[in-house]
């Protein structure tokens, strides 16, 4: 069987650490976050895991994917883990988040490791690069909404 495939995508948001973890970790305000999400609903969470169903918006031919994920935040090392408990097309999907403090801001880091089913509408080389252009396009979105948090705040305070 294949190894599956590896994509790695990364952006500096210009916003303190505890509002950029507070934020892309609070699960049920993704659909606020992310473009893509219809609806993020947490099924269970106990200490830094949290089970949760996310579904994204209709595909132009009405298809709705959903599925159920697993995350685990561990604040001090700045890391989340996730994987996919329900895996829809996929054999296995892994998450790694990581986030790094530098001089500009906070560097948000997603690397997801998978392998599709066969079967499935694409194959691994083909979901990598779907990953990739989805990863950048809401990638942007999060820096621009946190940011514009940070400078509300900041403004206010």
């Amino acid at each position: 069987m294949a190894p599956g495939a590896r994509t790695e995508n990364s952006i500096v948001i210009d916003a303190p650490i505890d509002l950029v973890w507070d934020v892309s970790n609070d699960v049920a305000g993704w659909p606020k976050l992310f473009s893509e999400y219809a609806a993020a609903e947490v099924l269970h969470h106990e200490g830094d895991v949290v089970r949760f169903r996310l579904t994204l918006r209709p595909e132009e031919d009405g298809k709705v994917w959903s599925w159920v994920s697993e995350r685990t935040m561990d604040r001090a090392n700045l890391r989340v883990t996730a994987h996919r408990i329900e895996t829809g097309p996929f054999a296995f999907m892994h998450i790694d988040w990581r986030y790094r403090e530098t001089e500009h801001g906070v560097e948000m880091r997603w690397v997801q490791e998978f392998r599709m089913k066969p079967g499935a509408p694409l194959d691994d080389a083909g979901m990598a690069d779907r990953i990739n252009r989805n990863s950048r396009i809401q990638l942007d979105l999060i820096k621009e909404r946190i940011e514009a948090e940070a400078h509300s705040r900041a403004t206010t305070s």
